[in-house]
């Protein structure tokens, strides 16, 4: 789940015995808002051609350091060298970002309070926002690394959804259920492969095949399709088409 208590609330009250965990990407997510509130900060003591710069480098720094590219690798130096709080917000992004690494909570945890120890105070209050959740949410945000799952696959699916919905206009709930839930070619089919089943001899010939080099009679069992649902992937695919 995200950090909502009422949600959590439910949770303890319903079904006690279930362990809370904080979605991931609603963790590593404050870092890239921190990143952009220093971003924005500095705007003021910039003149109109470096401010049009860094808007067209936000992405650069809100990019994982390991994904850049030469040429945005190099931009990010740039900016670092010439705003030093810039390139200090940055590393403290990509820091945050690598407690996710860890294997255990143990770790995660000595992770999190090396990064927290490492904030500069001119940048704590950028920040501020990762430490007060990490103080009230810790219990739930660490459980991630005994049950490392995410709720990606709901995220992605709404996402789906509101397009859908936005393309189409006007969509009542059960259309739009509809659309999504059963669009002809959406859905992962998984066809199962034949097994087969030794029979007793006395078993009628016409209902059997036998084997090679086994004299026994043997039936094949056919298994019904297993249907997954509405594949993400397929159907993002047919939105772009406009199938959907």
């Amino acid at each position: 789940m995200d950090m909502w208590k009422p949600y959590r609330d439910a949770v303890g009250d319903v079904i006690p015995q279930a362990k809370v965990v904080v979605d991931k990407f609603h963790v590593v997510r404050m870092a890239n808002d921190s990143m952009e509130r220093v971003r924005k900060s500095m705007k003021a003591d910039l003149t109109l051609k470096q401010k049009r710069g860094l808007m067209h480098d936000r992405f650069v720094l809100l990019r994982r350091q390991h994904e850049l590219t030469d040429q945005e690798s190099f931009n990010l130096d740039g900016w670092s060298k010439n705003y030093p709080l810039l390139g200090e917000a940055y590393r403290l992004k990509e820091a945050f970002f690598c407690i996710y690494d860890a294997k255990t909570q143990h770790e995660a945890m000595h992770r999190y309070e090396s990064w927290r120890k490492s904030i500069p105070t001119e940048l704590y209050s950028y920040f501020l926002p990762i430490v007060t959740a990490w103080s009230n949410w810790q219990p739930c945000i660490v459980e991630y690394f005994n049950h490392p799952i995410t709720n990606a696959y709901t995220e992605s699916l709404n996402n789906l959804i509101r397009v859908t919905n936005r393309l189409g206009r006007g969509y009542s709930f059960e259309a739009l259920r509809a659309k999504i839930l059963f669009s002809e070619g959406a859905h992962k089919v998984m066809q199962p492969r034949p097994k087969f089943e030794r029979r007793d001899e006395s078993m009628s010939m016409s209902y059997a095949m036998f084997s090679i080099g086994d004299s026994r009679p043997s039936t094949r069992i056919v298994e019904k399709a297993k249907n997954y649902g509405a594949d993400l992937s397929t159907l993002a695919r047919m939105i772009e088409r406009g199938d959907i």
